[in-house]
């Protein structure tokens, strides 16, 4: 059955992947991204598949830019089954190397961003009395790590407050979930990559480890072989599903991580997360490498 489709973040990544995916389905996708000049992926990616999508400019962090979406939407659809809070971008750095408006900025579009979308979104869901609401979290959602405090941050609040408005939007038969994906070779780790004013600085405590884990980042990222595309089938599903399940987590990697951190004792579990982290750290600092 044909739904409308509202993303944001299509410009790349999971975005214009689920864009592309779900109007080869037949559904009615309004394909949306912060900067039009970025939209020709997404064009080649629907030429490919033959299908069109409504592509228009939206900013999550700009109320009027998202009023004029949803007046599009109710113009031409007159309602919206289902929206998919996709933007965002994550930013390395430890701690004291992010300044509070870096901070600010990490929490003003992947949390901030998600709540002013959904809020204007829900009168036209209300109405129906049914739709989904899908959130894009992450594996850092349930588990954290050194150097990304801020996108952590980001998504443990995204995944606290959708469990919180899943409760709320019952009232209305809106269901609220979560996609908890693990690393995927996309542009987040490369063109579209952000990090801390002072992560390369090297008077920072921290800028050994810094360039460690971001060779590691990188080293892990460049071997990565996962189809971005899980992500789109995953999200196909659930909108496929009558009752899809809260958390989803479409790789096997990360649902792996999942249950390992919810079976072992936190001590354990951050002991051996450490453990592989560092490995190696040190090895090659007399080298200058």
């Amino acid at each position: 059955m044909s739904q409308v489709i509202l993303i944001t973040g299509c410009s790349s990544g999971f975005g214009l992947l689920t864009a592309a995916r779900l109007a080869s389905r037949g559904h009615r996708v309004v394909a949306t991204m912060r900067n039009l000049t970025k939209q020709q992926a997404l064009l080649n990616e629907l030429d490919q598949r033959n299908v069109q999508a409504d592509i228009l400019e939206l900013d999550v962090t700009d109320p009027v830019s998202i009023r004029s979406v949803m007046s599009e939407i109710g113009a031409k659809y007159g309602h919206l089954d289902v929206l998919i809070n996709n933007a965002g971008y994550g930013i390395g750095g430890f701690f004291e190397d992010l300044t509070n408006e870096e901070i600010r900025e990490q929490m003003e579009t992947n949390f901030f961003g998600a709540l002013n979308v959904t809020r204007q979104a829900l009168p036209l869901m209300r109405p129906q009395k049914k739709g989904k609401i899908i959130n894009l979290s992450s594996v850092a959602g349930f588990t954290a790590s050194p150097a990304f405090s801020a996108y952590n941050a980001s998504k443990w609040a995204l995944e606290g407050w959708s469990e919180s408005l899943r409760h709320e939007l019952r009232l209305f038969v809106i269901q609220v979930i979560l996609i908890e994906p693990g690393t995927y070779k996309t542009k987040i780790f490369y063109e579209n990559a952000k990090y801390a004013g002072r992560f390369k600085n090297e008077e920072s405590p921290y800028f050994e480890r810094s360039r460690f884990l971001e060779r590691r980042v990188k080293d892990y990222v460049d071997d990565c072989y996962k189809d971005p595309e899980d992500v789109a089938r995953c999200i196909e599903k659930v909108i496929r599903r009558r009752r899809p399940k809260f958390r989803n987590i479409p790789d096997i990697e990360s649902q792996f991580m999942f249950t390992t951190r919810r079976i072992l004792p936190f001590g354990l579990f951050s002991r051996l997360f450490e453990l592989g982290l560092w490995n190696g750290f040190g090895k090659n600092k007399k080298s200058g490498e």
